[in-house]
């Protein structure tokens, strides 16, 4: 649960005061619904943190997602082929807004080793990235902690900025259409 800290509440007696946008974004925060997009190795370090001895249900996340139009984080762990990349793409096209991205390991962040033909060399080149998590693989800490990046994105985030014209330049850069 959010920490009440986190709201800057204002309070008196009888009355507690707070912004909406940063209720909104606290809640958020804390009700992240993934889709995990694994693919390698990556993808068994990010089944180990929802195992017991990490446990990503302390963040919210027991509720893995594998619904695009039911999840707003989408972790790619792993390599990505050139081929794969069209479909992720319209994997990232389906959620809605608002909607972060986690990258997990040097293959999806770079290609990693696999400087192939056939690899995508960075999911970044397909769909914007929020956050990204080094390694091959990365530790289950690792992406914990870029998990926990991705929730401190979430409730510093303006609810206007996915409305912003930066953002949708962003997404015009990526060739995907804002408006759907």
């Amino acid at each position: 649960m959010g920490k009440i800290e986190d709201l800057h509440v204002i309070n008196g007696e009888g009355y507690q005061l707070t912004n909406l946008e940063k209720a909104v974004n606290v809640a958020r925060a804390n009700s992240v619904w993934p889709l995990p997009f694994a693919t390698s190795c990556c993808g068994i370090e990010y089944m180990a943190t929802m195992g017991s001895n990490y446990d990503l249900s302390r963040f919210g996340m027991e509720r893995m997602s594998f619904s695009p139009r039911q999840a707003d984080l989408l972790i790619i762990a792993g390599t990505i082929s050139k081929k794969l990349a069209p479909v992720l793409k319209q994997v990232y096209e389906q959620m809605a807004e608002p909607k972060w991205v986690l990258s997990v390991g040097a293959c999806a962040s770079s290609g990693g080793i696999f400087d192939t033909y056939s690899v995508l060399q960075g999911i970044d080149r397909v769909i914007p990235v929020d956050v990204y998590v080094p390694g091959c693989p990365p530790r289950p800490e690792q992406i914990i902690d870029g998990i926990m990046n991705i929730h401190k994105m979430v409730k510093e985030e303006p609810l206007r900025r996915r409305y912003s014209d930066e953002y949708k330049h962003l997404l015009s850069n990526y060739k995907i259409d804002s408006n759907e």
